[in-house]
């Protein structure tokens, strides 16, 4: 199954972000488009060269039709696939396959959010989740904490060292001028702030913003024609193991120790390989079992392995160079913004730039716990 993918047989060849914090004024469509021609520009094309959309906007079920509307283009393929967060790494899978089979040229996959000036908030699909309303859990939050609860008990995970993981992020975002969320923060602080739902606190909870991305997609052989260097998807692979994580067998393993070596096996690459890690930090406890279940430490090592600065800048394995959901941008979902700073760091024009990146790794997380996806991107010469 691993050998089916076109290992670097695509690539990224154009990215953008826009409106990242508070973009007052703009709809969540109109965010997404700006993304996408600002996109479609550094990729060097035309927006009619596009004839693969790939979308899924907070407030539009039908954004697929919609958006290839309100863009003025007539797509061969469209892709509105709904996992959560990570369906844009799922995005990136089915845009790999479709172009590497000739069925599409371009492929373009946006988002777009203006969830913090319009003050909305996430709904509660309670209606599908029956066996846990009863509870009374805060959306999503409660969800994530039940796991990090278990976590701790199972594994002797401490609040601290979940703290670790908002301090870090903080610290690269303090280094990324698009960062919604800048300045001192410390474990202290993230130890003694009000508790959402325990015994994760309002540190360790994503932020609300605005803000949209997109990218383009081509063939390898053509992007490395692009304006910009090529960005070439070596593995991608996607794991759904529940809705509801009152249907988790454990809470503290995802679907990312299915997810993360189905997309090693394709790109042929291990753990040790990846040079810059991001991943969908909606909540501290997320990093932790994120780096366990994609093999950067063993499973219940999460807590101990952030210590000490390790996954902040300078340490040991660079993750979430941005600031992540936590300090950079949650605005409804963060997987594409994971994708394309992944993408900045093997260009080589990260704010937070990291010498001599040719391996990335971007991680998207949907649901609670839910739908895990993994992608793995490479400089050309990793080809």
């Amino acid at each position: 199954m691993g050998g089916s993918f076109p290992r670097g047989a695509t690539a990224i060849s154009g990215l953008s972000t826009f409106g990242i914090g508070e973009a007052p004024g703009y709809t969540s469509m109109e965010l997404a488009a700006k993304a996408s021609l600002l996109a479609v520009a550094d990729a060097g094309l035309r927006l009619e060269d596009v004839d693969g959309l790939f979308v899924c906007l907070p407030d539009d079920f039908f954004a697929g039709l919609s958006v290839a509307e309100y863009l003025g283009i007539q797509p061969r393929f469209t892709d509105n696939n709904r996992t959560g967060g990570s369906a844009f790494m799922s995005h990136m899978i089915t845009a790999a396959l479709a172009l590497s089979a000739g069925y599409i040229d371009v492929a373009l996959i946006a988002y777009g959010s203006n969830q913090r000036t319009a003050g909305g908030k996430l709904a509660t699909p309670f209606k599908n989740n029956r066996w846990e309303a009863p509870y009374r859990p805060v959306f999503p939050v409660s969800s994530y904490a039940l796991a990090a609860a278990r976590h701790m008990h199972d594994y002797g995970t401490t609040r601290a060292q979940l703290a670790e993981v908002a301090v870090a992020a903080r610290r690269w975002a303090d280094g990324n001028p698009e960062a919604f969320m800048q300045g001192p923060l410390t474990i202290e602080e993230c130890l003694a702030a009000r508790v959402i739902s325990s015994p994760l606190s309002v540190k360790d909870c994503c932020l609300v913003t605005d803000g949209a991305a997109a990218i383009v997609m081509t063939r390898t052989d053509r992007a490395r024609h692009a304006p910009k260097p090529a960005v070439p998807v070596l593995g991608g692979a996607a794991a759904t193991w529940w809705n509801a994580i009152s249907q988790a067998q454990d809470v503290t393993v995802t679907a990312a120790a299915e997810s993360g070596p189905r997309a090693y096996a394709m790109a042929g690459l291990g753990p040790a390989d990846i040079d810059v890690v991001q991943l969908y930090d909606a909540f501290t406890i997320n990093t932790i079992l994120f780096l366990e279940d994609l093999g950067f430490c063993p499973k219940g090592e999460g807590g101990r392995f952030v210590e000490n600065g390790a996954i902040a800048p300078g340490g040991s394995l660079p993750v979430n160079t941005n600031g992540g959901g936590l300090s950079c941008c949650h605005p409804g979902m963060y997987g594409l913004f994971a994708i394309v700073e992944a993408a900045r760091q093997i260009r080589g024009e990260a704010a937070n730039q990291i010498e001599g990146v040719s391996t990335a790794l971007a991680h998207g997380n949907g649901g609670t716990l839910s739908s895990q996806a993994t992608v793995i991107l490479g400089s050309l010469e990793t080809l």
